[in-house]
Parts: C-alpha cells; structure tokens; sequence
C-alpha cells in the first residue's frame, strides 16, 4: 500500500471514535489511536508485538463471537460475515481487564484490504440482555428494577455529557404501607418524562432519575413534585424526600452516596 495512502488512513483513523483496524491479507497494517488506547499500546506494531494473533485476543465467551466459532479453513473475517447482523458482536478486555462488548462491521471494497470498525455496544447489549431476560422492570410496580439501573447508569452520565446537561436524583420514602406501589409509579410517570427513569430502590423506596439544564431546573423538578404529593390525600405526609444534582461532573455513584 503506498506510503501517501497510509498516511492518510492514519489521519481519518485516528479521527474515530470507535476502533478502526485494517488488513492486508491477514495481517495487520494500521490500528487507530482509540483502538491503542483501549490496549495501552502506542502503535500498531507495539500491538501486534505484545498481543500476537488477532483472533486470539476475541474473550472466549459463548455469548461472543471468538476463535472456536471459526471453522477450519475460513478466516475470522468470513466466518463472522456468516452471522446475522445483530450477532456479530465480540468481546475485547481492557488494558485495565474491564470486558467490553463490541459490535463489527467488515469493508472488504478493496481488493485484498479489510477494514474492520468495532463500535463499543457495552451499555446497549447489557441494556438488551436485560430487557431480552424481563429484568429491566419490576412487575410488581412497574418501576425499573435497581440492577437494571445500576447496570445502565453509565450511559445516563453519557447522555448527560452528550446534551450538556446535568443529572439529578430523588429519592422517595413511602411511610404508608397501605399505598398501592403500582397506582404510585403509575402517578408519577404522568409527570415524568420518557427518558426520566423511576426505579424501585427497595420495598417502599423509588429513586427517580432525570436529565436538566442547570441545579434551579432541579430544584424546580423537585419543588413540583412536593407540590403534587402535597395535594394528594393518599401521599400527603406519608413520604419523605431528598433530591440531588451533579455539580461538578459527579458521578451517579457519587449522588448515590449523598442521597443514601
């Protein structure tokens, strides 16, 4: 491949978010500067050094994509271009030996060349599993479960980065057994939006999570949610409540740490 060419490959490359490999044949010429990141490596040549064959680096997981799904004979590359879509999904470790989950798209429009894109689908797929396994809501509330929101909350900090905006947090104490748990969620998804998450915490406890501009938009959310409960007979004064928001970039770790 001409020097002037790889040149520019380097360049789009490095440009990217998500991890650009490319093959000559079945080799190795250029991995892009996320790609050595996420490995602790600072070229392609320290990669193909210290990790040896390609294939060999998939995690051996039967829910991924890895060298024993390849059949004797074919490349790596075919085989996973045999899968659908959807399944063609492997697994890398970190250089910190965190597991990530990602998708694969293959170019093979130059003859002899395969660039391969891996997109990080960590939060999507733990999101899929989930759902796909009906532990994502609680039946008996109709609230998201805890784990579900433990598993995900990295991509709620994401998708406030993402907006520019910040997350807040509030936490609802029910001190009336008698309250109907499900009538309550269902209450509080009339004022909730789609993308705000109502999570039942533990047995009388929600934790209500949502994205807002800035600290007096918080501060708004939680004075009308007062205002609302203070006029239900039910709720009023059978509740206590406590709201948090990031300042500073905080993690949702952290305002969890604060609320409880």
């Amino acid at each position: 491949m001409p020097t002037n060419f790889l040149d520019l490959a380097y360049n789009i490359a490095d440009m990217q978010e998500n991890f650009i490999v490319v093959f000559e044949e079945d080799e190795i010429i250029l991995t892009n500067r996320a790609f050595n990141k996420f490995f602790g490596v600072s070229s392609t040549q320290e990669y193909k050094e210290s990790f040896g064959d390609f294939v060999n680096n998939f995690v051996p997981h039967p829910s991924y994509f890895n060298a024993e799904k390849v059949p004797d004979g074919e490349s790596w590359f075919q085989a996973i271009l045999e899968l659908d879509e959807i399944d063609r999904v492997v697994s890398f470790l970190s250089q910190k030996h965190d597991p990530h989950a990602f998708s694969v798209a293959i170019n093979q429009d130059v003859e002899g060349f395969t660039i391969v894109t891996f997109t990080d689908i960590t939060q999507t797929l733990i999101k899929r599993i989930m759902i796909e396994n009906n532990v994502s809501v609680d039946k008996r509330t109709g609230a998201y479960t805890k784990a579900y929101f433990l598993q995900v909350h990295k991509s709620y900090e994401d998708a406030a980065v993402f907006n520019e905006k910040i997350i807040s947090l509030i936490l609802l104490k029910l001190n009336n057994a008698d309250i109907d748990l499900h009538e309550f969620v269902s209450k509080l998804k009339k004022f909730t939006r789609n993308d705000d998450m109502i999570v039942k915490w533990s047995n009388g406890v929600f934790l209500l999570a949502f994205l807002v501009d800035d600290a007096e938009n918080a501060q708004q959310v939680e004075t009308k949610i007062t205002n609302i409960f203070q006029c239900d007979a039910e709720l009023q004064n059978s509740y206590e409540l406590n709201a948090v928001w990031q300042t500073q970039g905080e993690s949702v770790k952290t305002l969890l740490e604060k609320l409880l």
